[in-house]
């Protein structure tokens, strides 16, 4: 017990003294998830678009399958991207394994069955005569489409965050295909493994109070601008 309470005592220390690893981990972390959630809502947010709004056979299928791999286990999908970004794999070429740009990757990977389910969802929850009334007033297809999409952004804010959330607190993708090179791609997720393991519960339970309290601050804050919104 008393090595729990120094440890946690030695956490607060190293955040609020600004310790440097700290600081690195967690702005790395930051990084890499928000780009991946950049690249997903890039990617996610049409394909969504397209399910919502477009009357097509298999549609149902398609829903199913971004709803299905919201819950791909991350150890698995990061098993296959290493297998993929591995030098004998189809993409090894490019040397991406154990590299940033491989785990921002992978997590985008991982969420944009997100930030599509959610999108959808959004979509369809816009009043359809929103779409046909703008017609009605001469918008073209696209330009309808463009309003459907923007009274449908709260939801769509709400899958960017729900995607980042997902991103920033993984584990299975950033090990595997990152490695947990320290100063290089070790993340908040893989360094409190790491740490754990090691024996270094100062450090490693800084990181998990600065990860934690990351994904709260962002959720309170958009429960917060929603009501303020409503």
């Amino acid at each position: 017990m008393n090595e729990i309470l120094e440890g946690v005592i030695k956490a607060f220390q190293l955040i609020f003294s600004g310790d440097p690893r700290v600081f690195e981990v967690t702005l790395r972390a930051l990084l890499i998830s928000g780009i991946a959630t950049v690249i997903a809502i890039f990617i996610g947010v049409p394909i969504a678009m397209f399910i919502a709004l477009k009357n097509f056979p298999g549609k149902v299928l398609a829903k199913g399958f971004f709803n299905t791999f919201i819950g791909v286990p991350t150890v698995g999908l990061g098993l296959i991207l290493f297998i993929i970004f591995s030098r004998a794999g189809p993409l090894g070429f490019f040397g991406l394994l154990y590299t940033p740009t491989a785990i921002i990757l992978g997590e985008a990977i991982l969420i944009i069955p997100i930030v599509v389910s959610l999108t959808t969802t959004a979509i369809e929850a816009v009043d359809p005569d929103i779409m046909n009334q703008a017609k009605t007033l001469g918008a073209s297809e696209s330009q309808a489409s463009i309003t459907v999409l923007q009274e449908a952004l709260s939801g769509i804010f709400l899958a960017g965050i729900a995607s980042f959330n997902r991103a920033i607190a993984e584990l299975g993708v950033a090990q595997m295909v990152g490695g947990n090179i320290e100063h290089w791609t070790d993340v908040l997720t893989t360094t409190i493994a790491l740490e754990t393991q090691k024996g270094n519960f100062a450090l490693s339970i800084a990181l998990a109070i600065i990860l934690i309290t990351i994904v709260f601050a962002i959720t309170i804050t958009v429960n917060i601008f929603q009501r303020r919104r409503k």
